[in-house]
């Protein structure tokens, strides 16, 4: 039995049909559409643009890809974030674990440059809120994914937002 959950995307507009973009930067888990099952961190990740739109999807069948998952922080994590954020790419569809935002990224940093060892380093990554992401990296992992809705995160006030000729009602409570 093939099993589905929802998942969110934090953006600044509707994105119906996800594509993968090479930046000059690259992520944790290298280039590819990041979304996430929490949908609360898709809020805040949205909450930095001007028009925070958090983008909703139904994942399907990833268990037919070439999936890789880190069940939390860990040395091959550590490892394979190393890896991604300094350019090299993988050939796995799809990409799945925690995430290394900019604190973790500057103990990822100090880690990597031999100022911190890993003993060190998951003692400082107890401490953070919990994080998923799941990645997409290639044209068969996004068949895997359908959009659902989108709404615009403004405040926790349910209030109209008119966005590209359509109105959407604000249900966001990541700003309290």
């Amino acid at each position: 039995m093939k099993h589905s959950e929802i998942i969110y995307h934090g953006s600044y507009t509707k994105i119906e049909l996800p594509y993968i973009k090479k930046y000059l930067f690259t992520k944790d888990f290298s280039w590819g559409f990041y979304c996430t099952k929490l949908q609360e961190q898709a809020e805040k990740a949205s909450g930095k643009f001007n028009t925070p739109i958090v983008n909703v999807y139904e994942l399907k069948n990833v268990e037919e890809l070439n999936v890789k998952e880190f069940k939390d922080y860990s040395d091959e994590w550590l490892e394979f974030v190393i890896a991604c954020r300094s350019g090299k790419t993988h050939e796995y569809d799809v990409v799945i674990g925690p995430m290394a935002d900019d604190t973790i990224y500057d103990y990822i940093e100090a880690y990597s440059m031999g100022q911190m060892n890993k003993e060190k380093f998951f003692k400082l990554m107890k401490f953070k809120y919990p994080t998923h992401q799941i990645s997409f990296h290639t044209i068969k992992a996004l068949n895997c994914i359908d959009f659902v809705e989108c709404y615009a995160c403004e405040n926790k006030d349910e209030r109209l937002i008119e966005w590209n000729d359509r109105t959407i009602y604000g249900r966001c409570n990541a700003f309290d």
